[in-house]
């Protein structure tokens, strides 16, 4: 079993946090995405889209996508249970997991990549104006966000689960994008907080 990893990344460091949570230890294949070492035959045939991280198992048998490879993960080491426990948890987990996805991560992602210039020949076309009109959207999100956490420690309720990971990755990711966490969203950067000072946030 083999991790072809992207380094910093948002999806390939969400896999490795969760890796992290689960003390599960996979050989890891570094990945250079700024050498656009990820669109070489290693990653390509592997995974058509180019993308990471992808998963090889002992067999051959490939996996990609960041979270079908936690869930992957999750059925192998169930403990801790980072996809929630019972029907209302796993529900409540995924609810917040894709809320934290489509709403957080993928607003500033998009941000960063139609506006930083580091992204013009990775996203084209560039469309500065679709990254501006994504920071508002990443923003608004988190002033809801802030009021979930006013009654509970963690995003999908009172454990720490991949709808937290998400929620990291995205938050740190705003950096790079140019985007800023309101001040009045005090909830969001006292989790935010809580969550970084994990030991698998350094993964």
């Amino acid at each position: 079993m083999k991790l072809f990893d992207g380094g910093r990344a948002p999806n390939p460091r969400r896999v490795r946090l969760f890796l992290a949570e689960k003390g599960i230890a996979v050989p890891l294949v570094p990945i250079d995405m700024g050498a656009l070492e990820h669109k070489g035959q290693a990653v390509r045939s592997r995974n058509p889209l180019q993308r990471l991280p992808v998963l090889e198992l002992d067999d051959g048998t490939v996996i990609t996508e960041s979270v079908a490879i936690c869930r992957y993960f999750e059925e192998l080491h169930p403990e801790p249970a980072l996809f929630g426990r019972g029907a209302l948890g796993k529900a409540q987990v995924e609810m917040w997991q894709r809320r934290m996805e489509f709403n957080l991560l993928s607003s500033v992602t998009q941000a960063f990549r139609h506006i930083h210039p580091a992204m013009k020949d990775w996203e084209i076309p560039q469309i500065p104006e679709w990254g501006e009109a994504n920071k508002p959207k990443a923003v608004e999100f988190l002033k809801l966000l802030d009021g979930e956490l006013a009654n509970r420690e963690f995003a999908a309720g009172d454990d720490y689960s991949i709808a937290d990971i998400t929620g990291l990755i995205a938050v740190d990711f705003m950096k790079p994008a140019r985007i800023k966490v309101p001040e009045e969203c005090t909830n969001v950067l006292r989790w935010h907080q809580a969550i970084s000072s994990r030991p698998s946030a350094a993964a």
